[in-house]
């Protein structure tokens, strides 16, 4: 299947309409079906009840838009199934509210079902010089299992203001589709691109009802299938040098919400929580208790992932120096958003961003 000019932008309209055009049909829905997030901890960022359903939309638009343009791909039939069976643990989770660990265990479980698929990561090419490191079935299997289950859960632990999480999917697919545009004759990535494009559609039509003040959240369906897109999306290159694009590419673009995913992990251990308990101690929460503001803090995590983003496009034309410099500014960035004046560590403890605004009213600083 030839992958044209035509394709690769027909992909990104016809899912950014779709998801456009079904955003407003979801905020109708959500409240008959109980899709509502209801504010019932001090995690919440908001303070009446608001629909979570909008993980429809993009579900909608991409899924739609892979079916028309890209269908007959062998490589594109796993994503559009695995696809769907995320979005449905999704909707599922934001209806049923299911435990961390029956959730993880699906997760699990579609990873395998991708595997016997055919989506597999068998092997990393040496980016510096010749030959490939290729991995025995063990290997092959659980490195592939780790991707998609990592990555997928990327984005939901970063949907926490709004906008944030449609918008940080949205730069991450775009980077990725532009870095395999401009090697798709090369690594034979056009097919990435286009799906890549797909998916930013989807979450570009959503993000005009999500951004600050939303009239809708995404959820965990939306959060869960945006990252399995990404995860899954960034491994179908046909050829064996494209390995290490759609493994490097990706976790410089995922950059942020790999970052605040490893942070978590070591927050809640050296706390002594369970990995899977939610607090606030993200990377937007601690932009939130330095006073930032919801629409502010989101447009500086935006910043960061874009400056990720060209890095990625960087080092995929191994100009590693320029890239190199564009890591450390964002590194700098993230330093600065995980400490204050007083502290030059980064807070391991959580933030509770209430406690710290009544804090500045008592000292008249609000």
């Amino acid at each position: 299947m030839e992958i044209t000019k035509q394709i690769i932008f027909g992909s990104f309209i016809v899912a950014f309409l779709v998801a456009l055009a079904s955003t407003p049909l979801a905020i109708r829905i959500a409240p008959k079906i109980g899709a509502m997030d209801i504010p019932r901890d001090e995690r919440r960022m908001h303070t009446h009840a608001m629909p979570r359903f909008g993980g429809m939309a993009i579900f909608l638009g991409t899924e739609v838009s892979l079916l028309f343009f890209l269908s007959g791909n062998s490589k594109i039939l796993p994503v559009i199934i695995g696809g769907a069976m995320i979005y449905a643990l999704g909707v599922w989770d934001d209806l049923k509210n299911l435990g961390a660990h029956l959730k993880f265990g699906i997760e699990v479980g579609v990873a395998i079902l991708m595997y016997a698929m055919g989506l597999r990561i068998e092997f990393i090419t040496n980016y510096f010089g010749e030959g490939t490191l290729k991995f025995g079935v063990v290997i092959c299997f659980i490195v592939t299992i780790l991707w998609i289950v990592g990555i997928t859960n990327t984005i939901n632990l970063v949907d926490g203001l709004d906008g944030l999480a449609a918008g940080m999917a949205a730069i991450a697919s775009l980077s990725v589709a532009y870095v395999a545009y401009i090697h798709g004759d090369r690594f034979g990535m056009l097919i990435v691109c286009a799906g890549m494009m797909a998916v930013a559609g989807g979450a570009l039509g959503f993000l005009p009802y999500n951004f600050y003040p939303a009239k809708i959240f995404m959820g965990d369906g939306g959060s869960l299938f945006l990252g399995f897109m990404i995860a899954s999306m960034s491994v179908v290159g046909p050829l064996k040098r494209s390995t290490i694009l759609a493994v490097v590419v990706p976790v410089l673009v995922m950059g942020i919400p790999i970052f605040d995913t490893f942070f978590a992990i070591i927050r809640r251990l050296v706390n002594r929580k369970p990995i899977m308990q939610a607090d606030r101690g993200h990377l937007h929460h601690h932009l939130m208790a330095s006073g930032y503001g919801q629409r502010r803090a989101v447009l500086m995590l935006y910043g960061i992932s874009a400056i990720m983003g060209m890095s990625a496009v960087l080092v995929s034309r191994e100009l590693y120096k320029d890239a190199g410099v564009l890591i450390i500014i964002a590194i700098m960035y993230i330093y600065v958003f995980l400490t204050d004046p007083n502290h030059k560590m980064p807070h391991i403890k959580a933030v509770n961003v209430e406690k710290d605004e009544e804090k500045k009213r008592k000292e008249g600083r609000l």
